[in-house]
């Protein structure tokens, strides 16, 4: 499990291709690798990695990531010099800062625009269908593998839309979104407990109308609204 607190940028030094999977080298901040064992985990960008060869003096790491992971996340396009997100699997004990994490990404999201109001750095996310439906604002969302608060968000009528996360200075420091433009693909992990929540009232409501469900989508659909945003208590936005 992780925080979503991230704790270091760590950078790739090198990789190396062989059947079924990309073996990667990272290269931490100086102390980070003080304790880690091989075997042990370390969320990358928000997807979890296991040790497979270490270099504590040198605080170098080794990590094999199979080919499904590197089709469905953004690993496969690291090069030497590439900048990740890292943060070590939690103690028990202890504090949780942001929320809890698998380091299981659920889908690539994409950088729509960039606002800077002063001291701030606003992004605004675009999400595929059927995603939206987990994020609502002032909830918990996990992007490269950092805990965030979704500020605003909007959905369509598709299923698909877009949320808004609002970074101070500190947070653009010890990451690595400052260097992330528009167009950039991101990990998104939703926050489990919205999905449980959300998963079971839908499951209820399409046991409760049956047949009747097309139906009521599609008059919904006719006035401008969604399932998912009525579920959600949000509306969508065009």
């Amino acid at each position: 499990m992780f925080t979503g607190i991230v704790q270091a940028v760590a950078q790739v030094a090198a990789l190396q291709d062989r059947p079924g999977l990309r073996s990667f080298t990272l290269q931490f901040p100086p102390g980070f690798c003080q304790g880690l064992e091989i075997g042990a985990s370390v969320a990358s960008d928000g997807v979890c990695l296991t040790v497979t060869a270490l270099d504590e003096a040198a605080d170098r790491a080794d990590f094999d990531v199979m080919q499904q992971s590197l089709n469905l996340t953004t690993l496969g396009a690291l090069q030497p010099g590439s900048r990740l997100n890292v943060e070590r699997a939690a103690r028990d004990g202890a504090e949780i800062g942001g929320h809890p994490l698998s380091g299981h990404v659920d889908f690539m999201a994409t950088v729509q625009a960039i606002r800077q109001p002063e001291n701030n750095h606003v992004i605004r996310i675009g999400v595929p269908a059927p995603w939206m439906r987990y994020i609502f604002a002032k909830g918990y969302i996990a992007v490269n593998g950092a805990s965030l608060t979704v500020a605003e968000a909007g959905r369509e009528r598709d299923g698909s839309g877009w949320f808004e996360v609002w970074l101070i200075p500190e947070t653009l420091r010890m990451t690595t979104f400052a260097e992330k433009g528009v167009g950039a693909a991101l990990h998104i992990e939703i926050e489990r407990q919205t999905q449980v929540m959300v998963d079971t009232v839908r499951a209820a409501v399409d046991e409760r109308l049956g047949p009747l469900l097309p139906a009521l989508e599609a008059w919904m659909a006719s006035q401008g609204q969604s399932l998912d945003g009525v579920l959600g208590g949000g509306t969508s936005k065009a």
